[in-house]
């Protein structure tokens, strides 16, 4: 445990900071799984839909700083891609 009362805030802070981080990268996995879920029962519309929840999700995350902004287009991209293969 840090002794200098800075050091101790901080602590707090990145807890803080670490919760919010799990719980965005948790909505990103559980709206990928929910888009790849409509695109295996072949719901292609309801696809479509999720599929624009999950770009706008993960440019937000990737704004804020949680994952990287490379790494959200590259989803995005593959996830298009899936869609557009299915269809």
């Amino acid at each position: 445990m840090a002794n200098i009362k800075s050091a101790q805030k901080r602590i707090l802070v990145i807890a803080k900071k670490t919760a919010q981080n799990r719980m965005i990268k948790s909505q990103l996995k559980t709206a990928i799984r929910r888009f790849e879920e409509a695109l295996a029962a072949e719901n292609y519309e309801e696809a479509k839909t999720r599929l624009r929840l999950v770009e706008k999700k993960l440019h937000q995350a990737a704004a804020k700083g949680t994952i990287h902004k490379a790494k959200a287009s590259r989803k995005v991209s593959r996830l298009a891609q899936k869609l557009n293969k299915a269809i």
